[in-house]
């Protein structure tokens, strides 16, 4: 009977407390939200990356004029500790724009619009002209084989499915021939590639993306260019018609040697356990058409905002937190295995990682990479997001840039807008500021504050000590 009554007796503790602390955490979201919402500083410094810097390609002076202004933006919150992280990242230009046209034997020519893909090879000076063999995807080359493939350019034309609810899952369908697909069609003596834009929408915008030639030597490489999902469709009808027609293209790109850039990191020490971090971030480099603003500009300013909001809130956390702009997420990564290598060497223990890298659209939830323990600890904390209409909580991938933090025990997260309008802008000219809607932007800043706020909080090392209390 004693052992049932002092059960009684802690279970009655525990939800009075958790009651008490409910009501807490309401109220602290809510002041989060006020402050993003009343006077959000997240628009702001995204008209400066994305008007007076533009498109911040790693190596290139922008994506240095980026990491100058983002140090100086954090110096003036008031951080405990604002520092850059060296890092060498690969240098690639576009050049002179690209030029190209369809044309038919004795009938006129017809532009149309491409784009290099980031990293490829330049053509020859002269340009590049040859009959194209259109495919499906990378598995349809072995199906027409060396055969009918030498010296022609492969179409790769696989489009975006349009069934899928979830367009990551979309784009992950056919992002395989962007990547990789000048690599698989060298293996059979093409050309050149060019590849459908990975959109939804039909339009004249071609999307660039980074691409691997893998084990190809520099000798067989060949040139690879996105082209508009609307001139996908008009190069696919007239290839019905003439199998024979020509497509012609020209493009400067350039491969330099690596160059010095870095990851901009600002934190606020942690009060309680410093040697805990919670991190949260995006990263600062863009593709060089457009300005980048939903990709990543969107997420540098909310994971900027989520250390402001915190500090104009009042809150003093606990755990150290820290937010990481990341470079070159874009082409190669480096800056995001380059923080978990120092991270790994200081020997820092990260209890939780935070991307936004989806957009500055209306913020619908999260995903995450946790344990069950944890995961279940995270999904008590949804009915206090569901007031903002922010209901998505699940279990999946989290981020790229945080990816490499992955050990087991950290619980990884990505915030997820809405993501029905990203891929219209995505890697495009039309990725720019006037894309991006001010409320939804400081919306999701707001949820990454309160997420953080919320980890902080609570963590996750009691979940253990609570099941040991019950037995």
């Amino acid at each position: 009977m004693k052992k049932i009554a002092a059960l009684l007796i802690v279970l009655v503790s525990l939800n009075a407390r958790a009651q008490s602390n409910s009501q807490q955490d309401s109220l602290a979201l809510r002041k989060l939200y006020d402050v993003a919402l009343l006077h959000g500083q997240g628009y702001a410094w995204l008209d400066h990356l994305s008007n007076y810097i533009g498109g911040r390609l790693s190596g290139s002076v922008s994506a240095q004029q980026a990491v100058e202004y983002t140090k100086a933006e954090m110096e003036k919150l008031g951080l405990d500790r604002v520092w850059l992280q060296p890092v060498m990242v690969p240098k690639w230009t576009r050049g002179t724009p690209e030029y190209a046209y369809v044309q038919s034997q004795g009938g006129p020519s017809t532009i149309v619009n491409i784009l290099a893909l980031g990293g490829s090879v330049a053509t020859p000076d002269t340009g590049l002209r040859a009959n194209v063999i259109e495919v499906q995807g990378i598995e349809d080359l072995a199906r027409y084989g060396r055969e009918q493939i030498e010296g022609k350019i492969v179409f790769y034309n696989r489009p975006m499915r349009a069934d899928l609810i979830h367009t990551f899952e979309a784009y992950g369908g056919c992002v395989d021939q962007r990547y990789s697909g000048a690599a698989e069609a060298a293996k059979y003596g093409a050309a050149g590639v060019i590849v459908r834009s990975l959109s939804h929408k039909i339009d004249e915008y071609p999307h660039t993306g980074s691409m691997s030639y893998g084990d190809v030597p520099n000798n067989e490489r060949i040139p690879a260019a996105a082209i508009s999902t609307k001139d996908a469709e008009y190069l696919s009808s007239m290839l019905k018609l003439n199998k024979d027609l020509e497509f012609y293209y020209k493009m400067n790109c350039r491969n330099y040697e690596d160059v010095e850039s870095y990851n901009v990191i600002g934190e606020i020490k942690g009060s309680e356990r410093p040697d805990e971090y919670i991190i949260v971030g995006g990263h600062l480099d863009s593709w060089d058409v457009g300005d980048g603003a939903h990709d990543d500009g969107a997420g540098v300013v909310q994971s900027m905002e989520v250390l402001r909001l915190l500090k104009e809130s009042g809150i003093k956390p606990k755990r150290t937190i820290r937010v990481v702009l990341f470079m070159n997420e874009e082409n190669g990564l480096r800056g995001g295995n380059k923080y978990a290598e120092v991270a790994k060497k200081n020997k820092e223990n990260h209890i939780f990682a935070l991307e936004s890298d989806s957009g500055g659209f209306t913020p619908r939830g999260f995903s995450f990479e946790a344990r069950d323990s944890q995961y279940e600890k995270i999904q008590g904390w949804k009915p206090l997001f569901e007031p903002y209409l922010v209901h998505y909580f699940a279990r999946g991938g989290s981020g790229a840039d945080i990816g490499p933090l992955k050990n087991g025990s950290t619980v990884l997260a990505g915030l997820r807008p809405d993501s029905q309008r990203y891929f219209d802008h995505h890697h495009s000219a039309t990725d720019t500021f006037d894309a991006v809607n001010k409320r939804e932007l400081e919306l999701g800043a707001a949820t990454m504050a309160s997420l953080v706020y919320l980890v902080d909080k609570y963590g996750f090392d009691d979940i253990e000590n609570e099941s040991e209390i019950l037995k």
